[in-house]
């Protein structure tokens, strides 16, 4: 398989690195002098925000061979979540301070610094900023928001990043560092909008075969017009679907596993019906022309030759089943492969082939039917368990319940290998 994952070094410190350098950098050059405890106090606050807020944006700019390098998509949204957080609550103690310091001098004074109409108009660009961040970060937290209007309230982070370097422009003027700052923001969040959003780098794909794999979920072929996007096992793809004779497409990119891979260049993707985009999917036909973006993931990306275990949940089947109909296994491999009745087993026949066919490959499955599954009890059936490289794709549950099993049964922490399926 090629490896096409970062160095465990890189991936770890890659993403927390494009935070916090630049961070620091502006920190420090604009570090005042001379000032009392809370203004310099407030003013660090300030930059410290302003740079965590760009460096937000660039870890959002969904970019393959960025998102490679910084240890994957979900490690880049983990910072960018994390960097967002920080930034806000930085910005929002950052009149506090103001204010506590003015009230050192007057009472009154640090009222009329927290009050905004009593404030000139490069404030009211601070404080407009500081709204903006709250709504969009509100959105992030708002679980059961269709997906468009959390887009929408999403891209007003980005607006009030650039309100807020605007309302320190308007205060310091064309400072060097803040120039700069400006330029990576505008930058990132029109890369973001044209590229990403808008699909202006997509590969262009048709769908020449649907095939109901279970119940509630389809498996697309997609076949490319022009140039094909290479790809590994165990990555995913962003797509946006069109518009058939009979089909109309939702028109926003939504990321789907590919399960499988073919010599010819056509790629397979699994879609399960689990939102209002993804249930209209299954209507999809063929014909309808598909634009793709990435790939991305580092699951399966680099697999040491040691005995393998692989935990599927579901519709996690699918990085696995890439795995296997691009090759046969090249080492002792036992697939777990949980669901919750033969209707909802996608690929079950195809899994039983294999097993049957291929003397390295071996199939446990497991139906909720049964009673959920003991681990305890599955776990110890499985030969020289701790000798074994683990890879786990399913809901986050079934994840946070085998973790410390696994750790009992002797498997050690850098052997156990996961990557969430279900961030936007």
């Amino acid at each position: 398989m090629i490896a096409l994952t970062p160095s465990p070094s890189l991936r770890r410190f890659g993403a927390p690195l494009v935070v916090i350098a630049p961070t620091l950098a502006v920190v420090w050059w604009a570090f005042p002098g001379e000032l009392t405890i809370w203004r310099t106090t407030a003013i660090v606050m300030a930059w410290a925000g302003c740079g965590l807020l760009v460096a937000n944006l660039v870890l959002v700019i969904r970019e393959p061979h960025v998102a490679r390098l910084l240890g994957g998509l979900e490690s880049t949204y983990r910072w960018h979540h994390r960097s967002g957080l920080l930034a806000y609550l930085l910005l929002l103690c950052h009149p506090l301070a103001l204010a506590f310091d003015d009230r050192l001098e007057a009472p009154q004074l640090a009222w009329q610094t927290l009050a905004p109409w009593s404030q000139s108009w490069p404030v009211w660009l601070g404080w407009a900023a500081l709204l903006l961040l709250m709504a969009g970060l509100l959105s992030t937290f708002a679980l059961h928001l269709p997906y468009r209007r959390w887009r929408g309230f999403h891209f007003m982070l980005g607006l009030g990043v650039l309100l807020g370097l605007a309302h320190v422009y308007s205060l310091l003027g064309g400072e060097n560092p803040l120039i700069f700052l400006m330029l990576i923001a505008a930058l990132a969040l029109s890369w973001r909008l044209f590229f990403s959003d808008l699909g202006m780098n997509a590969y262009l794909y048709q769908v020449t075969q649907v095939v109901q794999q279970a119940s509630g979920m389809i498996e697309a072929r997609l076949r490319p017009r022009a140039g094909a996007m290479t790809v590994i096992p165990g990555q995913f793809i962003l797509a946006a679907f069109g518009d058939g004779p009979h089909y109309h497409g939702c028109g926003e990119y939504h990321p789907f596993t590919v399960s499988g891979v073919e010599a010819d260049g056509d790629l397979r993707v699994s879609i399960k019906a689990l939102g209002p985009c993804s249930q209209r999917i299954q209507q999809l036909e063929p014909g309808v022309q598909v634009r793709l973006q990435g790939p991305f993931g580092i699951f399966l990306g680099r697999m040491p030759s040691a005995p393998q275990l692989w935990v599927a949940g579901g519709i996690g089947i699918t990085p696995f089943m890439a795995a296997l109909r691009a090759q046969p296994c090249s080492q002792p491999t036992t697939l777990l492969y949980l669901f919750r009745s033969e209707a909802d087993a996608a690929f079950l026949a195809e899994l039983n082939t294999m097993a049957n066919t291929d003397p390295l490959f071996e199939l446990l499955s497991h139906s909720s039917d049964r009673g959920r599954p003991d681990f305890a009890e599955i776990l110890p059936k499985i030969s020289h368990i701790s000798a074994r490289e683990v890879y786990i794709c399913g809901p986050l549950p079934m994840v946070e319940t085998l973790m410390p099993i696994l750790r009992q049964s002797g498997v050690a922490a850098s052997a156990i290998h996961h990557e969430r399926f279900d961030f936007r």
